[in-house]
């Protein structure tokens, strides 16, 4: 969750160096954290509706920048400069980019009894979803190399300069504001989704129960207040390392849910499903794919160093077994526990 404020700050800095600086670099990214808590406090429909129209404003300036890029592409026929020798280190980067931008999909879940209908719109609002991701990516991407700008030395946050090359400062700042947006955007969508796993666990007497309270909106405030602070501890960390460690974490819990998808499939057959992804074969086919780009995904950060001489992959497996320890040091006992007080059947 640390990434997406520190996008915020690394557009920011692009407008500014000096807006960045010194304490402002841990006060930006703090303040966002503090925002979007906030927001999020007034309910899930609030979130969603103000999604629509930061996705549109952060998409205008590419709208602006794509037609730009194709204007000139057709009338000046630059030379496209996107030729260049293939390097492991190259396939590792689209490795790794392309994993990130398309991960979080089970994210909506935690949040289907605040969804209207969710059997029908779910289904829907994934396909449009995806389609919609792929062309927001490709485009831009594409409409760059038809203009002939060069991707030599590209790296995050480098749309601004592109924008500044075709529109002038004015384009190149919307484009600043875009990507701050963004951050802003998918950091506040993401507390809607991960606040109501610990106020699930709660009711499950997986935690305490008064992580699952909430307020007149339905909206557990105490777990959105925990792990706001938790969130907050992480700022510091750099960028890039934040993505490895990101993908590693997810990945690994993405591997336990398609493990989970066929297990119940076997122990639980006549388990209600609405929704069904073919039958005991597709389900355990299905991860193949997934555990094959996260298992290169590990082998491909393997070098990644945190701030002094720390590897990514075994912090982010340090934290891993975070996950099983304590659960077996407070949740499962609490669940046990939980379950020994409900009246025998016949009671």
């Amino acid at each position: 969750m640390a990434i997406y404020p520190a996008i915020f700050v690394l557009y920011l800095g692009k407008l500014s160096p000096a807006l960045t600086d010194g304490w402002l670099a841990y006060a930006w990214p703090l303040a966002v954290v503090a925002l979007c808590c906030a927001w999020n406090l007034r309910g899930a429909p609030a979130v969603g509706e103000d999604s629509v129209w930061m996705f549109a404003l952060l998409l205008s300036p590419f709208v602006v920048f794509m037609g730009l890029a194709f204007w000139r592409g057709f009338t000046l026929h630059p030379a496209i400069q996107w030729a260049g020798p293939a390097s492991e280190s190259a396939l590792s980067t689209g490795v790794l980019v392309a994993l990130w931008n398309y991960m979080g999909w089970d994210n909506a879940s935690t949040v289907a009894q605040e969804v209207e209908n969710p059997q029908r719109n779910y289904p829907r609002a994934m396909i449009a979803s995806i389609c919609l991701v792929a062309v927001t990516y490709i485009l831009p991407i594409v409409a760059m190399a038809f203009a002939g700008l060069s991707a030599a030395g590209f790296t995050a946050g480098d749309w601004v300069r592109s924008a500044s090359a075709l529109g002038g400062p004015l384009l190149g700042f919307a484009v600043v504001i875009g990507g701050a947006i963004t951050g802003i955007g998918m950091f506040n969508a993401l507390v809607m989704s991960y606040t109501r796993l610990p106020m699930a666990m709660a009711e499950e007497g997986m935690l305490p129960l008064v992580v699952a309270r909430r307020n007149s909106r339905g909206v557990p405030w105490v777990s959105v207040v925990l792990c706001g602070l938790s969130w907050a501890l992480a700022l510091q960390l750099p960028f890039k390392q934040l993505i490895s460690i990101d993908l590693i974490l997810y990945g690994t819990s993405l591997l336990l849910e398609f493990v989970a998808l066929a297990v119940l499939r076997i122990r639980e057959p006549h388990l209600e499903r609405p929704f069904k992804a073919g039958n005991l074969a597709v389900a355990c086919v299905l991860g193949v794919g997934p555990a094959a780009l996260i298992g290169y995904a590990l082998y491909a950060s393997r070098d990644e160093k945190l701030i002094g001489n720390t590897s990514a992959p075994l912090f982010a497996l340090g934290v891993s077994l975070l996950g099983p320890i304590l659960y077996w040091a407070t949740a499962l006992p609490l669940s046990r526990r939980r379950l020994a007080a409900l009246p025998a059947d016949g009671d």
